[in-house]
């Protein structure tokens, strides 16, 4: 079939012979194109397209790190190594203080605490927003830096084949002489 301007009856009646459906590609467009094609696999390609299109768009996680203004070092560090996970996975971080009552007071505390926290993350992550107190929390925003790869995690160890031994049953037996 040869591309060209036809009148709307002609073209309908080329895609009746060949089988096929005539499709309107751009209404907009002076005359409009039309396509004659099979309709279902025209959908099915379109389709296919928009599943490609969004396997390959990255989804952005964001993991939460909570601190209080008088978290302990040893709390600083284990929500430290927690974090450098995250960021090692390729998710942003948001880590904030949460004042509770009159903690508010100690806003200095929980400034210096993410100040602290984003320095000793400056070499796998970089800071997106500098600790910010909105309401009664402080946020500080943190992003992985571009050399960082999301790493997967690896599957658990499958289980060995040979199953396991089950316990004896005690034997009515013994049940009868206790």
């Amino acid at each position: 079939m040869e591309q060209g301007i036809y009148p709307t009856d002609q073209a309908r009646r080329m895609a009746q012979e060949q089988n096929l459906d005539l499709v309107e590609i751009s209404p907009t467009a002076v005359p409009p194109v039309c396509r004659v094609i099979d309709y279902s696999k025209f959908k099915y390609e379109q389709k296919k397209k928009t599943r490609e299109l969004k396997a390959k768009q990255t989804k952005v996680v964001i993991k939460e790190i909570r601190f209080g203004p008088n978290t302990d070092d040893h709390d600083f560090a284990f929500k430290l190594k927690h974090a450098q996970e995250f960021l090692r996975e390729g998710a942003k971080i948001k880590a904030y203080v949460h004042f509770v009552g009159r903690s508010i007071v100690f806003k200095e505390r929980g400034e210096i605490l993410l100040l602290k926290f984003a320095q000793a993350l400056e070499d796998l992550g970089k800071v997106e927003q500098l600790p910010k107190l909105e309401g009664k929390r402080m946020f500080l925003y943190l992003a992985p830096k571009a050399a960082v790869v999301p790493v997967k995690k690896p599957a658990p160890a499958p289980a060995k084949d040979a199953p396991k031994e089950a316990k004896p049953a005690a034997a009515p037996a013994e049940k009868a002489a206790e």
